[in-house]
């Protein structure tokens, strides 16, 4: 197999996270030319190869440009690419500031965004904003699909269908703004089907994903490599345990992995982590109460590590919620334990199916 040697651009992307989500501009980028000025723009060259792509490796895509709404959306849906692009945001607003709302939408790290824009001031703008945007002048379109960030490891069955579980949980939202009632009368209405099971090596690929893609709701920050999960899923002393949820709407996919370290007296929950997707479901409550139950049955004690980060607060929430406390600590390491003799029931709005 003949390597690609990357240009320098690529090069400086070895260090840098992977990307989620690319944002385009739209005049001269996506197309070239002016659509205020000519109707009659035409689409660049390559760019639907790279749209669909960065779709096919399950790279999220939106719009940020200065543009008639209405005008750019038909044009869009005239070349047969609209579909490609969640919460497109084409205003007359400061590319940073739409780049933000995207961000907020898709509720995604914005370390995790790049952005393609022709013009030196708007990427400029977005940068100060912005520092950890990756801003892409789109004279280097053709080096986009070669970048290190652009290219995750493993094409999971997930990452394909990527775009279409976002646009499930629009659909979702849109149902729970209209919603009048509890928010448990509403969870109960989308017949949630959470499915927890031990890791086979099919899931290896995206338990591997899951551990490089989640930051917010990962209660370490650590991640596994194929290689480790794989060994620790063969190991004796180990439970590696995934989750998946679907509902009326359609699947999300795999959601949710944690690691159990298991002694003859103590149970350690090494990793726990959770899809942002699902962070108002309360799965991540649902999981910890399963391994309660399962460490309860096996009369062992129940501990779990955490390690603060600038964004797992709500893991931190989530564990003290169920009623885990800090028992020691090892430098930023706290160690958490529960006493297991009040443990939550499941919901009464999600199945649950252990499998």
């Amino acid at each position: 197999m003949n390597t690609i040697e990357l240009s320098p651009l690529a090069e400086k992307e070895k260090k840098q996270k992977d990307i989620k989500c690319v944002i385009w501009d739209l005049d001269n980028t996506i197309w070239d030319g002016v659509l205020l000025e000519d109707q009659q723009v035409t689409l660049h060259a390559g760019v639907v190869e790279i749209i669909k792509t960065l779709d096919e490796r399950g790279i999220l895509q939106s719009i940020a440009s200065k543009n008639h709404h209405g005008q750019a959306m038909e044009k869009l849906s005239e070349f047969g690419i609209e579909e490609y692009f969640l919460y497109p945001e084409i205003n007359w607003n400061a590319k940073a500031s739409s780049i933000g709302k995207i961000v907020k939408s898709l509720n995604i790290g914005i370390d995790t965004i790049a952005f393609i824009d022709d013009q030196p001031f708007e990427r400029d703008e977005v940068r100060f904003s912005w520092p950890d945007v990756r801003c892409i002048d789109a004279l280097n379109l053709g080096q986009v699909l070669e970048m290190p960030a652009m290219n995750p490891r493993f094409i999971t069955s997930d990452s394909k269908r990527r775009r279409q579980m976002y646009l499930s949980n629009m659909e979702r939202e849109e149902a729970e703004e209209i919603f009048e009632g509890p928010q448990e009368e509403f969870l109960a209405s989308l017949d949630m089907k959470l499915r927890i099971f031990s890791a086979q090596s099919e899931d290896l690929q995206r338990a591997e994903e899951l551990t490089v893609r989640t930051n917010q709701l990962n209660a370490t920050g650590y991640t596994y490599s194929y290689e480790e999960l794989d060994q620790l899923r063969q190991s004796p002393n180990h439970q590696l345990l995934m989750a998946s949820l679907e509902d009326k709407y359609g699947t999300y996919g795999h959601i949710g992995l944690s690691l159990l370290e298991c002694t003859d007296a103590i149970w350690t929950i090494k990793l726990l982590l959770m899809s942002c997707r699902v962070m108002s479901r309360g799965v991540g409550s649902v999981l910890l109460s399963y391994l309660m139950k399962s460490a309860s049955s096996a009369q062992v004690r129940l501990q779990a590590e955490f390690v603060p980060t600038d964004r797992n607060r709500m893991m931190n929430i989530t564990y003290r919620f169920a009623g885990f406390e800090e028992v020691a600590n090892q430098g930023e390491l706290q160690i958490l334990e529960h006493n297991l003799k009040d443990i939550q029931a499941f919901p009464n709005y999600m199945q649950v199916d252990i499998l």
